[in-house]
């Protein structure tokens, strides 16, 4: 199959899930990206998250941006793109073409209800295989509790916390190699 197509489709695929927005895609992202397609690893998927967080923009989106250039370069991160988003154009127009006459029913409500509680699972349940590859010693692990902390209690910017937490992480590194430890 043409590399192109290829890459637009399966984004598209992975675009049909939209409800619930960027982060309710990451599970769908990691199952296509990694698992099928193996285009990228846990650890490289992890870092176009966080990088994806951190720039303008959808993270959903951004991510497969990143995924689509390092396969086929700015061609491929443009036909990945358009494949996450062209389904939701579609959705969208569709929602707001009928959402008005029913976004008061109950059948509505509840629905939406449903789909935001499936989110939810969606989200926990990416987080739990990001944790493996990404919580690895004492320190990742302290890094991942304060960040969720500090997001939880006080609302921080997660791309403020996405750059602070990758400059700890540097730090350490270098304060390993300094001491001649081995650093992560």
């Amino acid at each position: 199959m043409n590399t192109y197509l290829d890459l637009f489709l399966t984004f598209a695929k992975v675009g049909v899930c939209t409800f619930g927005g960027g982060y309710a895609m990451l599970p769908i992202l990691q199952r296509e990206v990694v698992e099928k397609k193996g285009w990228a690893t846990d650890e490289e998927l992890t870092d176009y998250f966080a990088i994806g967080q951190c720039t303008p923009g959808i993270i959903a989106v951004n991510t497969a941006t990143f995924v689509g250039h390092k396969r086929n370069g700015v061609p491929g991160g443009i036909a990945a793109t358009l494949g996450l988003v062209f389904p939701s154009v579609v959705i969208i127009t569709i929602i707001a073409a009928f959402l008005r006459n029913f976004a008061d029913s109950p059948y509505v409500v509840h629905a939406f209800n449903g789909v935001r509680a499936c989110v939810c699972v969606l989200i926990v349940n990416a987080v739990l295989k990001l944790r493996k590859s990404s919580v690895i010693d004492l320190p990742t692990a302290v890094i991942f509790f304060t960040v969720f902390v500090l997001s939880a209690i006080w609302g921080i910017s997660p791309a403020i916390m996405v750059l602070a937490a990758g400059i700890i992480g540097l730090v350490l590194k270098l304060v390993g190699e300094k001491r001649g430890g081995k650093a992560a």
